[in-house]
């Protein structure tokens, strides 16, 4: 969830998805941005806004009509319920902007749809007082940290609560602050942690970071 900072203070320039994270083998500035937007979307929203984005690049344009049926062809989402939430979810977070009055219940009209691309939105979000993404993917601008958070956002194996849950544990939060944090029970972190211990081969703590901050390896 998106929250309004106390104070602006910093710029655009000043937060790590803009910095170089001096492993351009292991990932792209661009994939590195998608990564870090996908943490602040749900897993249907993010969807639906890949399939957004896609459809703009295929025609050439930065605004495109969609249908609720068109969007369902594009995701294979199976409820217009769905759909609207996910579309209302992408114009709160400021990664779309709805050009039409409204989003059309009846599947077959359709609204059109500005798509920003990830570093846009985290602009549109700073100048509106909001945080680009999850305080949880704060603080990771020094080079190993940096590190820390490709190998992250980058693996696909993880799901969007675990990239969460595996972000507060490389900066030394313990279970019980993960889960006030993220608004779960701690027995809901370690059963995440266990998940991710087996993804990674490892059987502790120690030996996650570790893995994660190492400059080479898997």
């Amino acid at each position: 969830m998106l929250v309004r900072p106390k104070s602006r203070s910093k710029s655009l320039t000043e937060y790590p998805f803009n910095y170089p994270f001096g492993e351009p083998e292991i990932s792209t500035k661009g994939e590195r941005l998608m990564g870090l937007l996908a943490l602040s979307h749900t897993p249907t929203e993010h969807e639906l806004y890949r399939a957004m984005l896609w459809e703009t690049e295929v025609n050439q344009c930065r605004a495109a009509t969609f249908s609720l049926r068109r969007l369902m062809e594009l995701t294979g989402l199976t409820s217009y319920g769905t759909v609207r939430r996910a579309l209302r979810g992408l114009v709160l977070k400021l990664s779309v902007e709805n050009q039409t009055d409204s989003v059309e219940r009846r599947p077959g009209k359709s609204c059109t749809f500005f798509v920003f691309y990830p570093e846009e939105i985290f602009d549109r979000r700073l100048s509106s007082g909001l945080t680009p993404f999850p305080k949880e993917a704060e603080g990771f601008d020094n080079f190993e940290n940096s590190l820390a958070l490709t190998r992250i956002i980058d693996n696909q194996r993880l799901s969007r609560r675990e990239a969460q849950v595996l972000l507060l544990c490389v900066r030394g939060l313990t279970n019980a602050t993960i889960g006030q944090r993220l608004r779960v029970s701690e027995q809901t972190v370690k059963f995440h942690l266990r998940h991710i211990f087996i993804k990674f081969g490892v059987r502790r703590r120690t030996e996650l970071i570790s893995k994660l901050l190492m400059q080479f390896g898997p």
